[in-house]
């Protein structure tokens, strides 16, 4: 079951949608990035400081990830929200995108087949790129904002 239960008029994926708007106008934390390239693998590792909720972006590929360090309640629409502590390694699939809640300082790695070593030629490739801009309305963000402090 999710953590939180929808309005039937809102997707999920809507919603995902109007929690990053809203995140968005929050003040944005530092997240460095460790970029590592080994012959046909691009490797990514990122650092999240605890107390941080985090988005990731929508994914296309099927690729491992590990967290070496840390602990974080994740949220995707097939599994819910799953706490992961590490050592932890597992599978991305397409489509996965996730809500991430930083319990303590964590680092999440991802290895990407690719021969590719230009960054912006890498993201095209394994991320997947919206066709539309975020389209929210103020009503449907008041609404989910409304149902998220209501479940507290």
């Amino acid at each position: 079951m999710d953590a939180i239960t929808m309005p039937l008029t809102v997707t999920k994926a809507a919603a995902v949608d109007a929690l990053q708007l809203r995140l968005q106008e929050l003040p944005q934390i530092d997240c460095p990035l460790v970029h590592r390239f080994t012959p046909g693998l691009y490797v990514r590792e990122i650092f999240m400081p605890k107390g941080a909720l985090i988005i990731s972006k929508i994914h296309k590929t099927e690729h491992p990830f590990t967290v070496s360090k840390g602990h974080a309640a994740v949220w995707t629409e097939e599994s819910g929200v799953v706490e992961i502590k590490a050592p932890f390694t597992g599978i991305t699939k397409p489509g996965t995108r996730r809500i991430l809640l930083i319990r303590e300082d964590c680092i999440w790695t991802t290895y990407h087949p690719t021969q590719e070593t230009d960054l912006e030629r890498i993201e095209e490739q394994i991320i997947l790129r919206s066709e539309k801009p975020l389209e929210i309305s103020a009503e449907v963000v008041k609404q989910l904002t409304e149902e998220v402090a209501c479940r507290g």
